[in-house]
């Protein structure tokens, strides 16, 4: 890995990457944690990461709109994240990241080029250490990792993605949901910086009316 840029060949390193992309409520972290355990392979939801620094700006009182601060932040943040924990600061924060302040907010952090050049290096540098992954997020197969073996992008119903988070924030009804996830689409899909958007060699997949197990088995198949 190139100590000023981040960047790095997975040729170069022999490192195996499976990149899957997509919005939120699309099955990403849950195929993702689940093809990882197939494979045998570290897991790292970078969704994480950007809620990480907004926690951590929110914390210090930062305003989101301040930019460079929030760049600052970035950089400073010691965040560790696992298959089941994220700790910010030395502050255990895996319930408030997905709270509906940070979620609400994560879009705005996310947007920022400085903060997504930070955390790209922080996620190349991750998979270098652990020889490779299994990452989701919206911008692995076409930025972090554009050269990854495997590079997928799920989507599902808008209904169904609303269904499945309103599963998991039990504060927040299905109308509040359905609003919040559309509004993050948009940002998402139009920021200037690394938008959302499928890789135009990535294996598109509705998870809709599938199961996890019929997504990864078809992963795995693939992966040959």
């Amino acid at each position: 890995m190139d100590a000023v840029s981040g960047e790095t060949s997975l040729s170069d390193d022999g490192v195996r990457v499976i990149a899957i992309d997509g919005p939120a409520g699309s099955g990403k972290s849950t195929v993702a944690r689940r093809l990882a355990e197939r494979l045998g392979l570290g897991y790292l939801d970078t969704g994480a990461m950007y809620r990480s620094v907004a926690f951590a700006a929110m914390a210090r009182e930062i305003d989101l709109a301040d930019a460079s601060a929030i760049v600052e932040v970035a950089r400073a943040s010691d965040i560790e994240i696992d298959d089941s924990s994220v700790t910010v600061d030395g502050v255990d924060a895996t319930t408030q990241i997905r709270g509906p302040e940070v979620t609400r907010s994560v879009s705005t952090v996310a947007a920022i080029s400085g903060v997504r050049e930070v955390l790209r290096v922080r996620q190349r540098a991750w998979v270098i250490e652990r020889g490779g992954g299994v990452l989701e997020g919206r911008d692995i197969g076409t930025v972090v990792f554009p050269d990854a073996e495997l590079k997928v992008y799920l989507s599902a119903s808008a209904e169904v993605r609303a269904e499945r988070r309103a599963g998991e924030v039990s504060a927040l009804d299905y109308e509040t949901v359905a609003a919040d996830l559309a509004a993050r689409d948009a940002a998402d899909s139009t920021r200037q910086h690394d938008p959302l958007t499928q890789a135009p060699d990535a294996i598109h997949i509705d998870t809709t009316d599938l199961t996890v197990d019929e997504v990864v088995d078809e992963l795995i198949a693939r992966l040959g």
